[in-house]
């Protein structure tokens, strides 16, 4: 429901077949969007569409960077996030308002205020609140297991479904995942090439399951490799996370193009093979 206050919106937003559409992002943490999607939001944007991003955690159980001070690592890393919406061009941020969860099996993951221990029907609703304050054309999520099994993104799969199902006007929903098969094939490569490979996509991720999804069970592939730079900057925007981040920014500018040039996403109720295409190809430009 809208706030009290809210100046109504542009009769001209979020309509596909008018001026703009709305896309909106459904992230776990503060830098998912940066890792995940941020080629195929520069793109949206680039091409005139309203992109929305929404974190469903504050990222507070991230590394604490070394410059902190006196700043709490939410408020350092909500910073981070509007570094990293203006790289993209990201047109506004919401914040679900809860805590980080944590690893599979933490403390944290029950913490009262945690992702996870939140219900399901109250984050949803959270969301569709959300959607429907922007008018949203469409939504994207993560597959079943968030790609990994980490808490926070497996709820996000769950909110972002049932929001779809609250929303007052029903978005196109897609799911961001990660391709297991293309991530086995650079594994492959890179040993045959005598390269030090430890990271293995078949081997158990947090929930026990492996990386992302199966190549057959995927339905876009979206070339992003002409916004590797916006992607890199972006990630170097969430510079506090330095494990992940200063290994992605660490791969030379050739590899870093291989493993993530390339977005992938699935539309729930498709039947349709994995092609090569744009999924937001009929948006008004």
């Amino acid at each position: 429901m809208r706030p009290k206050g809210m100046p109504p919106l542009s009769p001209t937003r979020g309509r596909i077949g008018e001026q703009l559409a709305t896309v909106v992002y459904v992230h776990a943490h503060p830098d998912d969007e940066a890792s995940q999607t941020s080629g195929a939001m520069a793109r949206l944007a680039r091409e005139g569409h309203r992109v929305v991003l929404v974190y469903a955690t504050n990222g507070d159980h991230g590394e604490l960077p070394e410059d902190l001070g006196d700043e709490s690592l939410v408020a350092y890393r909500r910073r981070e996030a509007q570094a990293s919406a203006a790289v993209i061009g990201t047109s506004a941020i919401h914040w679900l308002g809860y805590g980080d969860s944590g690893m599979t099996g933490w403390r944290q993951n029950d913490d009262p205020g945690s992702l996870h221990a939140a219900p399901v029907e109250e984050a949803a609703a959270r969301l569709a609140d959300i959607l429907d304050d922007e008018d949203a054309d469409v939504v994207v999520g993560y597959d079943w297991h968030g790609g990994y099994g980490h808490p926070d993104h497996v709820k996000v799969h769950q909110i972002v479904r049932r929001a779809v199902q609250l929303a007052r006007r029903t978005p196109r929903h897609l799911e961001s995942t990660m391709n297991r098969d293309h991530m086995r094939r650079l594994h492959q490569a890179a040993l045959a090439a005598g390269e030090q490979a430890g990271w293995d996509p078949d081997r158990p991720m947090d929930d026990g399951n492996p990386f992302g999804m199966p190549e057959n069970e995927l339905h876009f592939a979206v070339d992003v490799r002409e916004f590797v730079d916006v992607k890199r900057a972006a990630l170097a925007c969430h510079a506090s996370q330095r494990s992940d981040i200063g290994a992605f920014l660490g791969m030379p500018v050739e590899v870093f193009t291989h493993a993530f040039g390339y977005e992938f996403y699935l539309e729930p109720g498709s039947d349709t093979v994995l092609v090569e295409a744009w999924p937001f190809a009929d948006l008004p430009r």
